[in-house]
């Protein structure tokens, strides 16, 4: 379905970003992968894609916290796939604390990352998307991005306004050839939701098993985790032709989350 098309997903190194990745080249994508890690492990991840489905896939680590560098990203795989078609949004950071203890330093980081950055790759994207007269921009928000939880003043900011941000996009692209739309998980299993499982498991004095359990309990009714092949999954949906008419909207994979 995607044979010939070109993908950037950032924050593609693990977690969420990867699953996306996988599932893109899957059906026939050339990836550029970016994100953090030891360098070995990440040139293992990109070649063993590479092999599995017989596509193109790069890696740049464009610091996705400087707006030059994400800007700098598109455009260096411009010039070198000659193309850009889908570009997942995905790289995040979290910290937690209440708003009178949040450090200044952390908000900024986590919208300059989480928000700014979206904003930076799009805006670099968007013009080369309609020459094309295609384009599929998917934005990974966060079920946070529609709904609060209390200790996450930045990264409920930011993602609320990611979707914001996908709105306004959709409606600049409207007609365009080009989409833009957001993708809302629920919890996923990621090295994100891991710290805070042990976060749980070391305040309760229980095991971490007990303590995933408490976590989805609280707010997930499938009482499961989102995976990132599922998420994957609906990110290649919004890049198919079902999905051409799908644009400036948010979709939730939250277990019911958002259904309360």
């Amino acid at each position: 379905m995607l044979k010939g098309k070109v993908a950037i997903v950032t924050g593609s190194t693990s977690g969420i970003g990867l699953g996306i990745a996988k599932e893109l080249a899957k059906l026939g994508a050339g990836l550029v992968l970016n994100g953090l890690g030891d360098a070995r492990e990440i040139e293992a991840i990109r070649t063993g894609i590479e092999r599995e489905h017989g596509v193109r896939v790069v890696y740049d680590g464009a610091d996705m916290s400087k707006a030059d560098a994400v800007r700098g990203l598109i455009a260096a795989i411009v010039e070198r796939f000659g193309r850009i078609d889908i570009l997942v949004n995905n790289a995040g950071i979290q910290f937690t604390a209440p708003v009178e203890d949040f450090p200044a330093a952390k908000w900024n980081a986590i919208l300059d990352i989480n928000l700014s950055a979206a904003f930076h790759g799009i805006a670099a994207a968007v013009p080369q998307m309609r020459r094309q007269r295609w384009g599929r921009i998917v934005n990974i928000a966060s079920t946070h991005g529609l709904v609060a939880s209390s200790h996450k003043a930045a990264y409920v900011a930011a993602k609320h306004g990611l979707v914001g941000l996908t709105k306004v996009v959709g409606l600049e692209t409207a007609g365009s050839g080009v989409t833009c739309n957001a993708v809302c998980p629920g919890w996923v299993r990621t090295p994100l939701v891991e710290k805070q499982i042990s976060d749980i498991a070391a305040q309760r004095g229980i095991d971490q098993r007990e303590a995933a359990k408490e976590l989805l309990a609280e707010k997930q009714p499938s009482l499961d985790f989102v995976s990132p092949s599922q998420l994957g999954g609906t990110v290649a949906f919004l890049c198919s032709p079902a999905a051409d008419q799908i644009t400036g909207t948010a979709i939730s994979v939250d277990g019911g989350w958002t259904a309360q």
